[in-house]
């Protein structure tokens, strides 16, 4: 496992962009919206790891009530796995609670799959898998 992204939860995209823009002296490379998840995502790299700002695409949506109740910042950690059914068998069989059953679409050309925070101590996990080309 790999660290690849941390989430972080915005209100907007368009106030939060140009922000870490400047943060990281970069431009974002990739806004997308994500339907399995309804969110709208942009990307940023500056360095190694990546960062994802993630705005809620519909209201009610879970990321909304995140933003709620917590305001905006670090949503989720993401790890890069080269097999996400097996690391998913792997996790599960090691107590992990599994968010989602089976991988989905996710941002950036990526399969999906969440571990529920409450069986990593709060965290928000996101296991990602690089689609083929």
């Amino acid at each position: 496992m790999e660290l690849e992204h941390v989430g972080i939860a915005v209100n907007s995209l368009e106030q939060s962009v140009p922000v870490f823009e400047k943060l990281l002296g970069t431009t974002c490379y990739k806004t997308e919206t994500v339907e399995s998840e309804q969110v709208r995502t942009a990307f940023l790299s500056g360095g190694p790891v990546k960062l994802e700002l993630i705005q809620a695409a519909s209201p009610g949506h879970s990321l909304s009530r995140f933003l709620e109740k917590r305001g905006e910042g670090i949503h989720h950690i993401a790890f890069e796995v080269a097999d996400i059914r097996a690391e998913m068998r792997r996790l599960e069989a090691e107590g992990f609670e599994l968010l989602d059953r089976e991988p989905k679409p996710g941002a950036d050309d990526r399969l999906i799959c969440f571990l529920h925070p409450k069986s990593v101590h709060g965290v928000l996990i996101e296991l990602c898998q690089r689609l083929p080309a």
